[in-house]
């Protein structure tokens, strides 16, 4: 199987083609974007930053690292290869984006899953310019790309799959990039989702609410997938990493962090959903 990058770009600050050229990509009005030693390029403008820094820090993408690469969320993987796999003809090509997509883990686990199969042209994307320089050190195979989803650097109608893991859904980019028919995958955390682990944090927990509840314009639904399992962590390293890549470590107090913090083994149950999404064929 050929896995190669994805090339279709498209400049952020005016949305024509970019053209790659040594070791920049320029457009036809002539913005350019040099492309960093480890094989990413940065293509996230000022005005569309929040912070000076935004995303996960060093330190989180770091934690992330380690936890994901123990295998821990490999079930989750397993799922999101399998349905962004399913149904390909043979000698398809396809395309697709990691919305979000940190250290690169479930890009890297598409590209194993798919050694039999079609060829993939991937690209993953995050607003972490940290997440991307880690992703692109453990594989320069994908494109590897710091931008926002909420404005993807991304040609119009070019990609047959759109991941969204635990991220931050902007479903409108989404249609825009995928082509006619294309699939969306988009996971987010059920109700017993590290359940053990917030009852730690929280003196109370509240129902989740997933992110995709109902019709969502430009898509039509199809059957998902719900990934349920318990999980058994064994060190405090282990402990501290989930932890770390939640949103609970901002969220906690110091008191509930340290007690998280003394712990030696822990029992987590994981609940993901994986919903698929079809991009409408008109309209």
């Amino acid at each position: 199987m050929n896995v190669a990058p994805f090339d279709a770009l498209a400049c952020p600050l005016d949305g024509s083609p970019l053209r790659r050229e040594g070791s920049t990509w320029r457009c036809p009005v002539g913005h350019s974007h040099d492309i960093a030693r480890q094989g990413h390029v940065h293509l996230l403008p000022v005005q569309q930053k929040r912070s000076r820094d935004p995303g996960d820090s060093r330190e989180m993408v770091a934690a992330r690292r380690r936890f994901l690469n123990s295998g821990a969320y490999g079930p989750i993987a397993a799922a999101v290869s399998r349905a962004a796999l399913a149904d390909v003809p043979a000698a398809t090509a396809v395309s697709c984006l990691d919305a979000g997509c940190g250290e690169g883990y479930y890009l890297r686990r598409l590209a194993a899953a798919g050694s039999d199969g079609p060829g993939l042209a991937l690209i993953g994307i995050d607003i972490s310019r940290w997440a991307v320089a880690a992703a692109a050190t453990q594989d320069r195979r994908p494109r590897w790309v710091v931008a926002s989803n909420a404005n993807l650097p991304v040609q119009s109608g070019t990609l047959d799959c759109v991941l969204c893991l635990f991220g931050f859904p902007v479903h409108a980019e989404f249609a825009r990039v995928l082509k006619p028919g294309g699939l969306l995958l988009q996971a987010d955390a059920g109700d017993d989702h590290l359940r053990e682990l917030r009852e730690i944090i929280y003196p109370s927990l509240k129902p989740r609410r997933g992110a995709v509840a109902g019709a969502v314009e430009g898509f039509v639904a199809l059957p998902g997938e719900t990934v349920r399992y318990s999980l058994d962590l064994r060190d405090s390293q282990s402990i501290a990493d989930l932890l770390a890549m939640t949103p609970h470590l901002y969220r906690a107090s110091a008191t509930r962090r340290a007690q998280v913090g003394q712990l030696a083994m822990l029992s987590v149950t994981v609940d993901v959903h994986l919903a698929q999404l079809r991009r409408e064929t008109s309209g």
